[in-house]
């Protein structure tokens, strides 16, 4: 495929590609391989860091990616862009979320670090997704770039950081925490970014999702695809719903869009 023809799929990873145990179902591999032979390229636009995803890209033959919701992009396995957070302001948040008592956690490409040695909240919801839990190390991002950062808090507290420390985008992906990313970031960014790269026109992306930070890339492409599993404001968001990720919701969501 070239020129205005050729197509692009984003796909999310937390409900999306992986299930609620951490593991890819089959149908989704062979529907993903099938894509590829086709020739339709294939990218993962996640809020996770890219150490985070190494096997999952490695299984699927993937060398395109957005990490951080947006604010870290490669393509053919090169970076292409970056937005790190601003060491300066991140510290004022950081003071704001001790006062508070609600960890933080810091991550690059590379790792992930805490300012907090044990908190229950760090280890649900990283422990959810079956990751490794962060080592302590709360000046690591005085020194690093970092591409994004994690407030573990709840509900009734989140409105501390977004009315006060406006100079971030905040969103939350579990119960116990939200990210914290630069002013305007989102996967929507990242995909644009990739459409400009490929010389690809918006129309012919697709994207699946299923999550809050889904809401601007399924907005944004041509055809957004939400999960049956997926957050009610995400299927508002895309143009067709499809099963739940572990009722083939990949499988049947390409065939409804004609991919497959």
């Amino acid at each position: 495929m070239s020129g205005r023809e050729d197509k692009i799929v984003f796909f999310d990873i937390d409900g999306t590609l992986y299930d609620h145990s951490q593991t890819i179902p089959s149908s989704t591999v062979t529907a993903i391989n099938e894509l590829q032979n086709n020739g339709i390229h294939i990218a993962i636009a996640t809020g996770r860091a890219p150490f985070m995803y190494k096997e999952l890209r490695k299984q699927l033959g993937i060398q395109t990616y957005i990490s951080f919701n947006g604010s870290y992009v490669i393509f053919n396995n090169n970076v292409i862009y970056k937005n790190p957070l601003e060491t300066e302001k991140l510290k004022k948040l950081e003071n704001e979320a001790i006062k508070n008592k609600h960890p933080m956690v810091f991550l690059d490409h590379n790792n992930h670090y805490a300012n907090s040695k044990e908190h229950p909240f760090i280890k649900e919801s990283i422990g959810s997704m079956k990751l490794h839990l962060p080592d302590y190390n709360p000046e690591f991002y005085h020194s690093e770039e970092v591409y994004q950062a994690l407030i573990f808090c709840e509900n009734d507290s989140e409105d501390l950081y977004i009315s006060h420390h406006t100079h971030f985008d905040y969103v939350r992906w579990h119960q116990y925490s939200i990210d914290v990313l630069p002013n305007g970031g989102s996967k929507a960014k990242g995909v644009e970014i990739l459409l400009d790269q490929l010389n690809i026109p918006v129309d012919n992306a697709y994207a699946f999702g299923d999550g809050l930070n889904d809401i601007e890339m399924l907005s944004y492409v041509g055809t957004g695809v939400a999960m049956g599993n997926g957050h009610k404001d995400a299927k508002e968001a895309a143009n067709i719903v499809t099963n739940s990720v572990d009722d083939h919701g990949i499988l049947i969501g390409l065939q409804k869009v004609g991919l497959l």
